[in-house]
């Protein structure tokens, strides 16, 4: 399995959260891709998500003023919006303590769209719908981390930290568009029956010598996203009794691109 380190944390030092996956909309974050200067060489990215006011229009692909800056890898139906939770904030803010000087990150940090409250990744399921402002929206697939987080915080190990925390957020799919807005609270419409959580996939992915019952039954959930069904059907086709066991997370393995 994944060592996904604390993920619940421990009493008194992460905040009390729903355990029903909802809460609280704190902030809607937007940027189209700019230039960036990195290891002399230039990328465009829009991991520099600001907070915006008032409401936010959504459509099936994106936030109004949003946009990615490798569409090839981000981006799509099954990336339109990507959800982090405040909850992890302050984990992150006494891991980067060093060099964040006492100062609090801001909204936004990780590249997300939208900064929550609650919906932690070991009560929110694959394929569970939600409603925010006016919008109704689809859990689709985890986040994993590229060398754009690397590169925004200058650490080329925060994706392995990232990644081995299991704070990671995940992807929603926009089944009605419509606009949000900060404060808007988060309802949940409906539970996927197979109740398979953001954890649990990512969990599924490290682990090589999986089971054809787990990879089954990631994959009886229709709501999973196309990039993660074609990787766990090639896994199912190539299952076995050999067990290799859980993926060692390498830096070699980023690909600045």
């Amino acid at each position: 399995m994944f060592p996904f380190v604390g993920m619940i944390g421990e009493k008194g030092k992460e905040p009390v959260v729903p355990t029903d996956g909802t809460g609280v909309l704190l902030s809607v974050n937007v940027a189209m891709p700019h230039e960036v200067t990195y290891r002399d060489r230039i990328y465009q990215t829009g991991i520099y998500k600001n907070p915006q006011p008032g409401r936010v229009a959504l459509s099936a692909l994106n936030l109004d003023g949003d946009g990615q800056g490798s569409p090839i890898n981000h981006g799509g139906p099954d990336m339109a919006v990507y959800v982090y939770s405040r909850d992890h904030y302050i984990f992150w803010e006494k891991d980067m303590r060093e060099n964040l000087n006492g100062a609090r990150l801001p909204f936004g940090s990780f590249g997300e769209n939208l900064t929550v409250t609650g919906m932690r990744e070991d009560t929110v399921h694959i394929g569970d719908i939600f409603t925010i402002g006016s919008v109704r929206l689809q859990v689709s697939e985890p986040r994993t981390p590229c060398h754009k987080l690397a590169m925004k915080f200058d650490d080329p190990l925060l994706p392995k930290r990232f990644m081995e925390s299991g704070r990671v957020g995940f992807y929603f799919r926009v089944l009605q568009i419509g606009d949000v807005g900060a404060g808007d609270g988060i309802g949940c419409e409906a539970r996927d029956p197979a109740k398979l959580s953001i954890l649990e996939t990512l969990a599924l992915w490290s682990d090589k010598g999986a089971s054809v019952e787990a990879l089954e039954r990631a994959l009886s959930v229709s709501a999973l996203s196309a990039t993660w069904r074609e990787m766990f059907e090639k896994r199912l086709e190539t299952a076995s009794t050999a067990n290799p066991g859980h993926q060692e997370w390498r830096s070699e393995s980023l690909k600045w691109v």
